[in-house]
């Protein structure tokens, strides 16, 4: 039962890998459940349990804001002191929105700096990790770590344009960095594009020098590689500064760490996109970075500073009061699914579903999530095509999904599907998940 329906392949998967709980919505008890009480690790579909206790705690309408402090006296547009940024934990300082930043700084008639630009990052408390301790690939933009001030997610986006005349490729970077040395080309080569990160022979060991020993085959045409910085702490700094010239400002001293004065009025504040729209980033794309920084928003919201024990327990008395999940059903890391450690029941994954449903946010989760066979993560899961709104998840071990299915006679069904074993990963695993959302849409006894 754990992996038929696929045409006899997921028999390799044995019940005991496997964790169902499928209702109505509405319904008191489940239509299908199996070893729904035991805790299986859900990869990134507990990114579900961060969207909706943040939907819930911070509400639909919460934003992200960004002050600005000039940090003395400014005539004849200059700024004799320090300007200060102060993050507070917005997921979406992306390049475009950091450049909006600076630019109203300089309408605001500050064009020279004669002093520093601080910045404060001291809204989350969080430990240092390794971005390369989860799995190795510590250039992957999955693997940056949280920040009060995340510049663009701490990542830089390589693109590569084929000029055959020349017999090369023009590299582009995006954000710049201060300090950092890019060549302005790659040779063009022969061949198939195939693995061209590869073919590029990248070298990203020094943070103030990139270089590609390869070649860019010409078969590849316009490339584009979004690339973790190789140190991340500094990052925001190089990024800053260099954009901050690229405006045509001047800066006497550097960009530093440090903290606002206490009790100063911002001299602008740039509001993020609200939460639900950084909600559907998120799920859409599955993006661990945004969970994370939502999740330390939890603790930062309530407490004043964000930090993961503190979101843990907000989390746990959430599911508990709202969905009845007992503290033996859920062991919560970062709220992002990218863990070893990470754990519900699928049965609290379905009653926190059912909560879900009838709250007056509904609509903002239910939109976040991709539909079935047609978008983003949820790509894969054909047989529900256009027909269900599903948050998937995969790691090493692991297949998972959960959402919603409009099953029978129009009746909407939650299904949670997990499967926590060595051929999570295989076509059998895909052949169980799949199988389950056949039964779903089919089965004509799904009635609250």
């Amino acid at each position: 039962r754990g992996g038929g329906g696929g045409g006899g392949g997921g028999a390799r998967i044995g019940p005991e890998g496997v964790y169902l709980w499928v209702g109505a919505v509405g319904a008191r008890q489940p239509r299908l459940a199996h070893q729904a009480d035991r805790l299986a690790n859900p990869a990134s579909v507990i990114k579900l349990v961060t969207s909706a206790v943040a939907l819930d705690v911070l509400g639909p309408l919460y934003t992200w804001n960004t002050p600005v402090y000039a940090d003395g006296t400014v005539s004849q547009g200059v700024l004799r002191g320090s300007l200060v940024i102060q993050g507070r934990g917005d997921p979406r300082l992306v390049t475009e929105r950091l450049w909006l930043l600076l630019r109203r700084v300089q309408q605001l008639g500050i064009r020279e700096i004669r002093g520093d630009i601080v910045l404060d990052r001291s809204a989350f408390e969080l430990p240092d990790t390794d971005p390369g301790a989860f799995d190795g690939e510590r250039f992957q933009p999955y693997n940056a770590q949280p920040d009060a001030l995340l510049v663009n997610g701490k990542a830089v986006f390589l693109s590569f344009h084929p000029e055959p005349t020349l017999g090369v490729a023009r590299i582009g970077m995006e954000p710049a960095l201060a300090g950092v040395d890019v060549p302005t080309s790659v040779p063009l080569g022969r061949g198939d594009c195939g693995d061209w990160r590869v073919g590029l022979q990248p070298d990203f060991s020094q943070p103030d020098r990139l270089r590609f020993n390869g070649h860019l085959p010409l078969s590849c045409g316009d490339k584009t590689w979004a690339v973790a910085y190789s140190d991340p702490a500094s990052f925001n700094a190089r990024a800053i500064a260099a954009m901050w010239r690229e405006l045509g400002g001047k800066l006497t001293g550097q960009v530093r760490e440090g903290r606002a004065r206490p009790g100063q009025t911002p001299l602008l504040e740039l509001v993020s996109p609200t939460l639900p729209e950084v909600v559907r980033d998120m799920n859409k794309h599955s993006n661990n970075v945004i969970a994370q920084q939502i999740f330390a928003t939890l603790s930062l919201a309530q407490q004043g500073v964000g930090r993961y024990e503190a979101s843990r327990e907000i989390v746990q008395a959430k599911l508990l009061e709202r969905a009845g999940c007992g503290a033996d059903e859920l062991r919560i890391d970062r709220g992002s699914g990218l863990s070893r450690q990470e754990r519900i029941s699928a049965a609290c994954l379905g009653r926190m579903m059912q909560w879900a449903w009838a709250s007056p946010w509904m609509p903002e989760l239910l939109a976040s999530l991709p539909v079935a066979g047609i978008e983003t993560t949820a790509k894969r899961a054909v047989s529900a095509r256009g027909r269900a709104h599903l948050k998937t998840g995969s790691l090493n071990n692991v297949a998972a999904l959960a959402g919603v299915v409009d099953g029978y006679d129009g009746q909407r069904v939650i299904v949670v599907a997990i499967i926590n074993h060595p051929l999570a990963g295989s076509d059998d695993a895909r052949a169980a998940l799949d199988a389950v959302l056949r039964w779903t849409l089919d089965d004509k006894d799904t009635r609250p």
